[in-house]
């Protein structure tokens, strides 16, 4: 079984965490059956944007990192405190651990914020939000920012808002099963664009 854990930041984007969630999900009872979706947080109670309060499986002191196969960060919100909980040291040493054991991980829109302040984007190209602000804090951290939707740079995949989500979910899963496999759930979601 492939496990995924998704890690949540208050002021974290309901819309990006649930592409994986579903994504995944749909994997685990639709599509070859063998991934699973965990989620972590900082706390157990996480708000997200919009204030909607939500209950992690675990927080990131329980988390063995040798039980997952990815990472999984979506974006979110300054005024609901996306970037006190990303910034964090724990959630960055989280972040360091997937990357120096090459795991796959996938974020959306500011989700590549974190991975920016880690280091592991560091002279790589990545993408994010796409406003002035958030793309010179990309480049701050020492990342080739590119101005295109989805950018993947070895292990790490990177995009730039939330319509992104539903691809970067997908893109995962490919990476996770197969091509055949991702495009499979996503013509049984109704995201294939050649449907009859």
């Amino acid at each position: 079984m492939k496990k995924v854990l998704l890690l949540l930041a208050d002021g974290f984007e309901p819309l990006e965490a649930s592409a994986f969630i579903d994504v995944i999900g749909w994997n685990l009872v639709e599509g070859d059956n063998t991934t699973e979706l965990f989620t972590c947080g900082l706390r157990k109670e996480i708000r997200s944007s919009f204030n909607q309060r939500f209950i992690v499986d675990n927080v990131i002191e329980e988390i063995d990192m040798n039980s997952f196969d990815a990472l999984a960060i979506p974006g979110g919100f300054e005024v609901y405190g996306f970037y006190k909980d990303a910034y964090d040291k724990k959630f960055l040493d989280l972040i360091n651990a997937f990357n120096f054991h090459n795991k796959i991980i996938a974020s959306i829109c500011v989700g590549s914020l974190p991975l920016g302040k880690s280091g592991v984007l560091k002279g790589k190209k990545g993408t994010v939000y796409n406003s002035k602000i958030r793309r010179e804090a990309l480049k701050g951290c020492g990342v080739n920012v590119l101005h295109q939707p989805i950018v993947i740079e070895g292990n790490v995949i990177t995009s730039w808002n939330p319509s992104t989500a539903i691809d970067v979910a997908f893109l995962l899963l490919e990476n996770l099963t197969s091509k055949n496999n991702a495009d499979k759930v996503r013509q049984l979601m109704g995201f294939d664009n050649n449907k009859n």
